[in-house]
C-alpha cells in the first residue's frame, strides 16, 4: 500500500518528503466495510447496479453513520441540512471509530432492509460474502 502510495505520487529514492505516520489497520477487517456494501448491492433492489462503494456512501448518507453535516442555503427553500459522507480510509478515521461505524451501517441495514436478521448477522454475511 505505502509503495503504491508513493508511486502514485511520482516519488524517487532521495527525494524529501514530509510524512504523517499512522498505524494500519488490519487489511481484512479494513475491507469489511465495502463487503457490507457489496452485498446489500447484490441483495437489495432498492441498490441494484450499484458498486460497493456507492451502496456504501449512500448506506452512510441514509443511515447518518461517519457522515458529516452540512447547513447550506437553496434558493427557493431556505436552509438545507446535506449529509456528507466521511471516507473509511486510513487516515480518515481510527480503528475505534471505523468498528463503530462498521457496527452502526450493520444495524441500519439489518433494522431497514432485513428486519428478520441481527446487526452480527449482517457483519457475519459480509465478512463471507467475496466480491467477484
Amino acid at each position: 500500500m505505502a509503495t503504491e502510495q508513493l508511486r502514485a505520487r511520482s516519488l524517487k529514492p532521495g527525494q524529501i518528503i514530509q510524512a504523517e505516520v499512522f498505524k494500519l489497520r488490519s487489511q481484512g477487517f479494513n475491507r469489511l466495510a465495502h463487503r457490507i456494501g457489496g452485498l446489500v448491492a447484490e441483495n437489495v433492489e432498492a441498490f441494484a447496479g450499484m458498486d460497493s462503494h456507492k451502496a456504501l456512501k449512500r448506506l452512510q448518507i441514509e443511515s447518518g453513520v461517519a457522515c458529516d453535516e452540512v447547513g447550506i442555503s437553496v434558493p427557493g427553500f431556505g436552509m438545507c441540512i446535506q449529509k456528507l459522507p466521511r471516507s473509511f480510509g486510513f487516515e480518515s478515521m481510527d480503528e475505534a471509530e471505523y468498528r463503530e461505524s462498521v457496527k452502526g451501517i450493520c444495524r441500519y441495514v439489518a433494522s431497514r432492509y432485513w428486519p428478520s436478521v441481527s446487526p452480527e448477522q449482517v457483519e457475519e454475511m459480509a465478512e463471507s460474502w467475496v466480491d467477484e
